[in-house]
């Protein structure tokens, strides 16, 4: 997952102590043993060390071999499991799942996801586990400094582009939803926690990735809050709802996808894929840009108040696939809290790492409070 962090001039999150200087010769050594003889390949990385995104590393590089007597060069990007030191997002990172999932997309769908290929899962070459992926050319929506602050190629477009990404996007999420017969073809993305449902084990998840997160920064009322009112209303919710169980991507957000002339052509960050209702996507992708929005409300910026709207964006999504949406209430208040485990992750990396001090409440960490506040208040919670 990728996500906001606090408005700075020059901003740089650091997530990995690896070393960048070894990673060229290490990934090299290992794609010598996997290729031909005489391949007698090099390795030029460009970034990912110290890269925005907050859980997996991404490691962007080319690698150069011989192959029917010529030297080519291939762009991939790798997928790197953080190590336990470096105070991942998430308490563990299943790449053979994100792996998996990406390889069915692409067999099953229309859907832009780069290939994958060459998992490494021993952890072996470079402390962890990793898979390779082809690298994907085009844009992605910035988290730092997030989009709606303007200055970028997504803010300055026309309305009339912004709302064709939009739209485009919607229906990346419909198409992954489409795929028949999910419970069963991925049904290693069921969570494995307690449950009579795919939502309650979700929900049972999200609550045990808290509870990981709790030692290392403390407790947050306000996510404990918002856990006890999706306890009291689970059923609601699946009642609410249209019943279908489908694929859902998890961190369905326009940050997670590339584009060209505002279309997507690659859909990243599998990390929290799993199965459950369809809503759970389409909150996440509406609730992302509320995130953003709230920031730029705070600051007194106009942030981008037409862009990424909850109603058209379900609008969008039941003209395309036929299905009426449930009331998005529980899953806000849901994915909301999922944002306060994030936010006290990151913040405990921060703090590992010295770039921040720990600070005397935790929910100073969370650029939501004030969004998620709201939500809760209109939810009677």
């Amino acid at each position: 997952m990728t996500q906001a962090t606090p408005p700075a001039a020059d901003f740089k999150l650091q997530r990995s102590s690896r070393d960048a200087e070894t990673v060229p010769r290490l990934l090299a050594e290992w794609l010598a043993a996997l290729l031909p003889a005489g391949a007698e390949p090099e390795v030029v990385l460009h970034s990912g060390i110290d890269a925005n995104g907050m859980s997996s590393e991404t490691l962007i590089f080319d690698a150069t071999w011989t192959e029917g007597g010529h030297r080519a060069t291939h762009e991939y990007v790798a997928r790197v499991a953080p190590s336990a030191d470096d105070f991942p997002v998430f308490p563990t990172y299943a790449l053979q799942d994100q792996y998996d999932a990406m390889r069915l997309v692409a067999e099953l769908t229309d859907v832009p996801v780069p290939r994958v290929s060459h998992m490494e899962s021993s952890g072996t070459v470079l402390g962890t586990p990793f898979f390779l992926m082809d690298r994907v050319d085009g844009v992605i929506p910035q988290d730092v400094l997030p989009y709606n602050f303007g200055d970028n190629w997504l803010h300055d477009a026309s309305h009339e582009d912004q709302r064709r990404l939009q739209d485009a996007s919607v229906r990346v999420i419909a198409d992954l939803h489409a795929i028949p017969d999910a419970q069963r073809t991925f049904s290693f993305l069921d969570p494995q926690q307690p449950g009579d449902t795919p939502l309650a084990r979700n929900l049972a998840r999200v609550r045990a990735w808290y509870d990981f997160a709790v030692p290392d920064i403390g407790r947050s009322p306000l996510a404990e809050r918002g856990l006890d009112w999706l306890d009291a209303h689970l059923h609601e919710a699946e009642a609410g709802g249209s019943g279908d169980v489908v694929l859902c991507w998890g961190d369905s957000r326009i940050g997670n996808m590339i584009y060209r002339d505002f279309e997507p052509v690659a859909v990243l960050d599998w990390e929290m894929a799993a199965i459950g209702p369809r809503e759970l996507d389409l909150s996440w992708i509406a609730f992302a840009h509320m995130v953003f929005e709230s920031i730029t409300g705070v600051m007194g910026m106009p942030g981008m108040p037409h862009f990424m709207h909850e109603d058209d964006i379900a609008a969008t999504y039941e003209e395309i696939t036929g299905v009426k949406l449930a009331d998005l209430t529980w899953f806000h208040v849901y994915n909301a809290v999922q944002w306060c485990v994030v936010f006290m992750r990151t913040g405990a990396r921060s703090i590992h790492f010295g770039e921040i001090e720990r600070p005397d409440d935790i929910e100073t960490l969370m650029h939501h409070k004030m969004l998620m506040e709201s939500i809760l208040e209109r939810a009677g919670a």
